[in-house]
């Protein structure tokens, strides 16, 4: 029976400190989600946090190496679940199942145990994880503050929820999702729904430059996001 797309659970104040560094989430499909929560976590603090999603036949390690080597630096904790199948269930199946299900059981188990800026708290991911995170995140913009998307494919939104702000990045030369048919179109749409967005369009294929994914992250820990450029072409 296919899930709701609207994810309810929410943080909350926390006075207990939890466990930092790399921790695995076992779930019942038997591939682990990962949870990273940096050394300099305070429950006094509240930290911003990343849910990443990896793109069509990667792992869960692969949605947190997305931003892993910026974590400590930035305080950010990351949450990385694995899709049950190769590739997520909106994209497999065309409607949300056990994937939404795992990222609301892993939600809920994060928010109890730490104290989260709901400010800066994003969901985001690369190919696949990025197609999924799109429209996951327009239908949940009352619980994400905003949107990473490395080149994504296309954008689902079954009901779209409050104003997140979205970054999205895609190589001039991606020959598994071209450009022309899929960010460049997907911007716009955004644009004419009003949606906030920063487009950064690189010289490159299917990949994430760690130039990329720092520009993404300083975008997304900034406190006046408006000041961002709205889009931009950048090697």
């Amino acid at each position: 029976m296919p899930a709701d797309s609207h994810l309810h659970s929410r943080p909350k104040s926390i006075a207990h400190p939890g466990p930092t560094g790399l921790q695995a989430l076992p779930d019942a499909n038997g591939r682990d989600s990962y949870l990273y929560v940096p050394p300099g976590y305070r429950p006094d603090c509240p930290a911003p946090m990343a849910l990443l999603l990896h793109g069509a036949g990667g792992h869960a390690l692969h949605g947190l190496d997305l931003l892993r080597e910026h974590a400590d630096a930035a305080g950010l904790i990351l949450l990385a679940p694995a899709s049950r199948d190769s590739t997520w269930d909106l994209i497999a199946r065309h409607y949300y199942g056990a994937d939404v299900e795992l990222i609301e059981r892993s939600l809920a188990m994060v928010f109890a145990d730490y104290a989260i800026d709901t400010t800066r708290l994003a969901v985001g991911g690369f190919s696949d994880g990025a197609s999924y995170a799109l429209s996951l995140g327009m239908d949940n913009g009352d619980l994400f503050s905003h949107v990473i998307a490395f080149s994504p494919g296309f954008i689902l939104p079954l009901a779209s929820r409050g104003l997140p702000r979205v970054f999205i990045a895609h190589g001039d030369a991606d020959d598994v999702l071209p450009v022309a048919i899929c960010s460049r179109r997907i911007v716009p749409r955004l644009e004419k729904e009003g949606y906030p967005v920063t487009y950064v369009e690189f010289a490159g294929g299917h990949v994430v430059p760690p130039g990329i994914a720092q520009r993404a992250l300083g975008w997304f820990l900034e406190h006046d996001n408006a000041t961002m450029p709205d889009q931009a072409v950048q090697a």
